[in-house]
């Protein structure tokens, strides 16, 4: 039964691996992989001294680690609000449509956000237009496009994460509750000193194994929702490597970057499961 999966994953992760030569190359795909010239550490030695690549280093960096963090706190608030719902219709119905946007692809939410967002005539600037507040291109601004991007992803992805907090929250032993109780404590005492201890182990594999994705800023969101306007602030490593590989065609340098992301990234993960281990017994093998 494994050997499917296992010749899947050989054919597409790692025999492209292979192609990690071109970033030591000036790559000419009429010459192939044998015949384009040898250029040693070139393109990684453009890489950190010209400050544009540096920039979109920093775009992402800041990016995934506002989204890992908000996308940790976020998921629990709601979960522990939604947890203190009684009536289980009105529950059931808010968690629902909490949930729905994660089914979207950002293609589809990109163009509801374009939509939305748009400075003539759309809906949030409409709604600010009654506290006769100007305008704004949220989508063309360098002041409010990593904010945009920020709020947006974590609207989509929460009610995923909330699911694995309310999971956590069902498996709680209700008579520590009722032994609370008996002592005089009030529900934010409970939620304090028996709710948020119970979920801390689950809340920190869930917070180190994000450690892993630290450079993933997330393409998909970015590239249907960008434009020239905010590269400054905006542009990713995985948008930047799209554009410089795929569309200029210096397919050298853009696999540079996308070596250099994907080693930062299997440095955290080996981290991260590490860390997993050793603070929450948490292991794969």
């Amino acid at each position: 039964m494994l050997v499917p999966g296992v010749i899947f994953c050989i054919v597409f992760q790692y025999i492209p691996m292979a192609g990690l030569i071109i970033a030591f190359k000036d790559f000419k795909p009429w010459l192939g992989f044998a015949e384009s010239p040898w250029v040693g550490l070139k393109h990684f030695e453009f890489l950190f001294s010209y400050s544009g690549n540096l920039q979109v280093i920093y775009n992402t960096v800041i990016i995934s680690v506002l989204k890992l963090v908000l996308g940790l706190i976020v998921p629990i608030a709601f979960a522990l609000l939604l947890n203190e719902i009684r009536k289980m219709v009105f529950k059931r119905t808010i968690q629902t449509m909490v949930y729905l946007p994660y089914f979207l692809s950002w293609v589809i939410l990109g163009g509801i956000l374009l939509d939305m967002l748009s400075p003539e005539g759309g809906l949030v600037n409409n709604f600010l237009g009654f506290f006769g507040i100007d305008p704004i291109f949220f989508l063309g601004s360098n002041t409010w496009f990593r904010p945009t991007v920020i709020i947006s992803d974590i609207w989509k992805e929460f009610g995923f994460s909330t699911i694995v907090y309310l999971a956590t929250l069902a498996g709680i032993n209700p008579s520590l509750y009722e032994a609370a109780e008996m002592d005089g404590a009030t529900r934010k005492k409970q939620t304090w000193h028996i709710t948020l201890p119970c979920m801390m182990p689950i809340i920190v594999v869930m917070g180190i194994l994000s450690l892993g994705n630290i450079l993933n800023a997330g393409f998909d969101q970015i590239f249907n929702l960008y434009n020239p306007l905010v590269y400054e602030t905006g542009d990713i490593i995985d948008t930047f490597v799209y554009r410089v590989g795929l569309v200029k065609g210096d397919f050298g340098f853009a696999t540079a970057m996308g070596m250099f992301k994907s080693v930062i990234g299997f440095i955290f993960i080996v981290i991260a499961y590490r860390l997993a281990y050793k603070f929450a017994d948490y292991k794969i093998f």
